[in-house]
């Protein structure tokens, strides 16, 4: 059971757009004033209800009412929508990395790689984590803010290029509401698919409320797992079948053959009580919980067909997690109090086929006869097995924050506010690459069939205080300054890497089936401090792993007399915010601001790549928000930002993740929404310019000149080089029209987007080993860019007082947008997979409220 309808994977990739022509309202409903804009929308991005078209930053919001007309269910969904926003995916739900204002370089996402650049919140409570982020089924939601741009004074460390809000629904006492809705869909060339949810608002007394919701989605599968076979050397076929002809390993994948087989489901379900302790003071406890369970490949291989794969091993993963929260407002005098507290647990399991490691490894290790001549892929007695691989993988993220602030109030010619943040995350990571039957000599000691295990246990600590005051200088002139000081300490410890046969102390060869003699249980700690390698040969007490479910440990420092300690990574500072605000008439609005964000540094695992530091992101931008007449209005912002030494996430010799500090970049670039409301039309227009360049050259070996001289040093990407991931140019447009006004209201709305070419790597040159030579490769071409695409959204409906009804069709054209590629290693190259936008989606909802 569990459902998860990953809804637009057609409309993946974020293609602009900030569709904000309906009424939000950041608390419970009020009746509406004759003069007010209907078309309004109230945000509270600077901690404070405020409208959208008062607020001097660069935001975008999507309310309830948009949110529903674009059926948007999930990430990919809303990113669609947000002009600034774009991110980097392997296509299964809950593991995309976020990225703003074309802030990316690429290659995070990894659990012991760099935090987030983007934060994530759910109302109060941050829940961005590494690894991927947290995809909350979008249902009954206020809104969605996007707030561009450093954010490091209100929001914090994985604020640095931006911020994304989900605001929920709140318990109302001012009556009895609920609203049910369903789906069916059909996508071509793939299966069936639909989804159930529903809310109710039940007031309890005339100070107590209570809101639940819940929902159950399946998105239907449209990538096929084909019949296809492999071969290792001496093997001459490396698509050839079984039996083996020249003694070597073949193999079919006919156990795994499936249509549709990326199918997904999520169910989950959210609830809030509001109590309204007096006059002044409110407590909302609320719990959220969602269980996702993806199945096959998101990425199909263009090599095996369009839509197609071959894969060798089980794919799924599931993904659950709960979020409490509690949110304490009141009064003290005429100020306002604000605590919001917040526990996260998440958890992942997962299986992956990664036969593409073993493919590129036998071609790569070819002059020694593939894998059976370098390795050593033997069973117990002795025999050649298959040396493929499938990942098992699980993190288990716990996150517990507490925030407390206190804001004066809002009509006072000098506003402030101020507060303290604490914040412990913490994931526990398991990574299985297993062998089938590998002897257990060769295997990670006590793991047969282990040939890689990586068991760690991370820490990331932040604590902050903050404060922003606003002045006005007058009744058209507003100046801001704000600053955050920080402080994070993130630690690191556990085990990576192969086993080592404990015969004859440890010195008996092979030490592995990859013939390593440094990595894994070759660098354990034993009793004397010393690592197992240096002792090689003699007697010795390794120290009782302290992660459970590793052999040993080999990541950690040795402290005499205490035993192993986490490898830490500290540091502290300030950013800041400055704005300047002027309303040279009514309707319009002028700002200039100038930001400082930031990302904490951390720890590398390999002992000879050094911790990388932290990256701090300057931000300098002029903006607009114009309301031309009741129901026009023209926003934009123009910036300039500067990426200082920005942290660099790469996959490695041996496929093994590290993490650099960079040079710098430089992004310049515009965003901007037309929005017009009236008379039953209604008009979206929104755009991003993103210019993402380096200013000077990555290099192979870290090099503070940046010249990239000395032996073994070549420029990786050259200065003036793309940033990766954001296009350059994305746009997206909305029309509606609503016919009458009686109590049948017909509809029809289209919706088109567009976005320009991306590159998928920032590296253009990297060594690569392949014996007994060593070549430049080109890890960007190998990949490929990612080709520009549109793609147009149709529906036609009626809504009357309590039921709606509605035909779709997304992806009208079935365009094979491109929303991202990646590969199953650092070195396979050969394959790089391509995550589509969902092809042409056919449907029908029905809804109904009481």
């Amino acid at each position: 059971m569990n459902s998860t309808h990953r809804r637009v994977a057609i409309a993946a990739l974020f293609t602009t757009t900030a569709l904000i022509s309906t009424p939000v309202l950041a608390q419970d409903a009020a009746p509406a004033a004759s003069n007010v804009d209907p078309t309004e929308i109230v945000v509270t991005a600077q901690k404070r209800s405020e409208s959208l078209q008062n607020v001097p930053i660069s935001i975008q919001a999507l309310g309830t009412q948009k949110l529903d007309q674009l059926n948007i269910s999930d990430f990919k969904g809303y990113a669609q929508q947000l002009p600034s926003v774009s991110f980097q995916t392997s296509g299964t739900p809950g593991v995309s990395v976020i990225y703003m204002r074309g802030v990316a370089s690429g290659g995070d996402g990894n659990h012991s790689g760099p935090l987030p650049s983007v934060g994530v919140y759910l109302d109060e409570q941050p829940v961005t984590t590494i690894g991927g982020n947290l995809d909350v089924h979008i249902y009954d939601i206020a809104r969605i803010e996007s707030l561009s741009g450093p954010q490091g004074t209100l929001y914090g460390a994985s604020s640095e290029a931006g911020t994304i809000r989900i605001i929920t629904n709140k318990p109302s006492t001012a009556g009895f509401e609920g609203r049910v809705d369903g789906e069916v869909n059909h996508v071509e060339k793939g299966g069936w698919g639909g989804k159930l949810e529903g809310m109710i608002n039940a007031p309890i007394s005339s100070m107590m409320a209570l809101r639940v919701v819940g929902w159950y989605e399946k998105d239907a599968g449209y990538i096929d797992n084909v019949a296809g076979c492999r071969s290792f050397l001496p093997e001459t076929n490396a698509q050839g079948c079984p039996p083996a002809k020249n003694g070597g390993i073949a193999l079919s994948n006919a156990a795994y053959v499936k249509k549709n087989y990326n199918d997904t489901e999520i169910a989950g379900g959210r609830a809030a009580l509001k109590v309204d302790l007096n006059e002044s003071w409110v407590v909302t406890p609320s719990v959220t919980y969602q269980d996702t369970r993806s199945h096959g490949s998101y990425g199909y291989d263009a090599k095996v067909g369009d839509l197609q794969v071959q894969h060798f091993a089980p794919e799924y993963r599931r993904d659950k997690f709960v979020q409490a929260g509690l949110t304490i407002e009141g009064k003290l005098g005429n100020w306002d109090l604000t605590y919001a507290g917040a526990y996260l647990d998440r958890k992942t399991f997962s299986s992956s086929d990664y036969i593409d490691y073993s493919e590129a490894y036998d071609s790569m290790y070819s002059y020694y006869g593939g894998l059976a001549g370098y390795f050593y892929f033997n069973d117990a007695t002795g025999n050649k097995i298959s040396p493929v691989q499938k990942v098992i993988g699980s993190d288990h993220f716990k996150k517990f924050s507490q925030e407390l602030r206190i804001a004066s109030p809002s009509a006072d010619p000098v506003r402030v506010v101020a507060g303290a943040f604490y914040q412990y995350q913490s994931n526990d990571i398991h990574q299985d690459y297993q062998v089938a039957n590998l002897a257990p000599n060769l295997s990670v000691n006590g793991m047969p069939g282990t040939l890689w295990l990586t068991q760690q246990h991370r820490i990331d600590k932040d604590y902050a205080m903050f404060g922003e005051m606003a002045f006005d200088v007058s009744d058209k002139l507003t100046l801001t300054g704000g600053a955050r000081a920080f402080f994070y300490d993130n630690s690191l410890i556990g085990f990576f890497g192969f086993g080592r046969d404990p015969a004859n102390n440890y010195a008996s060869t092979p030490h592995n089936a990859a013939g390593s003699s440094r990595t894994g249980v070759a660098g354990c700690f034993t009793t004397t401090g010393d690592r197992v390698r240096t002792l090689s040969g003699t007697p010795m007490t390794l120290i009782a792993p302290i992660i459970p479910g590793s052999p040993c440990t080999n990541l950690g420092v040795y402290v005499s007399g205490i035993g192993i300690e986490p490898v830490k990574a500290k540091g502290s500072g300030v950013t800041y915010r400055l704005n300047a605000t002027w309303k040279p008439a009514p309707g319009l609005l002028l700002y200039a601001t100038a930001s400082k964000g930031y990302r904490p540094g951390g720890i590398n695992r390999r002992a000879d790549v050094g911790p990388y530091q932290s990256d701090y992101l300057y931000n300098y931008e002029i903006g607009w928000k114009t309301t031309l007449t009741q129901g026009l209005r023209f926003n934009g912002a123009i910036y300039h930002q500067d990426w200082k030494k920005f942290q660099f996430a790469y996959l490695g010799a041996n496929s093994f993740t590290e993490i650099h500090n960079g040079p710098s970049a430089r992004v310049n670039g515009v965003e901007a929404d037309l929005t017009y409301n009236r008379e039953g039309m209604t008009l979206n227009l929104a755009g991003a310019y993103t210019d993402a360049k380096t200013t000077k050259n990555l290099c192979i070996i870290d090099d503070p000149t940046y010249q990239c001289t000395g032996t073994g040093n070549i420029v990786s990407a050259a200065k003036g080089t793309r940033l990766p991931i954001t296009p350059i140019w994305k746009l997206s447009g909305t029309a509606r029209y609503t016919f009458g006004t009686g109590t049948m209201k017909p509809y029809l709305q289209a919706n088109a987007s567009y976005q320009s070419s991306a590159s998928t790597d920032l590296r253009t040159a990297i060594f690569r080993t392949i014996p007994p030579n060593t070549i430049i490769a080109n890890p960007a071409a190998e990949l490929g860019r990612l080709p520009e695409y549109a793609t147009v959204n149709l529906s036609a409906g009626a809504d009357w007082n309590k039921f709606n009804v509605e035909v779709f069709v997304s992806n009208l054209f079935n365009t094979r947008g491109q929303i991202s590629r990646f590969e199953e290693c650092g070195s396979c190259g050969q394959r790089p997979y391509i995550v589509p936008i969902t092809p042409r989606m056919i449907g029908l909802r029905i809804g109904a409220k009481y």
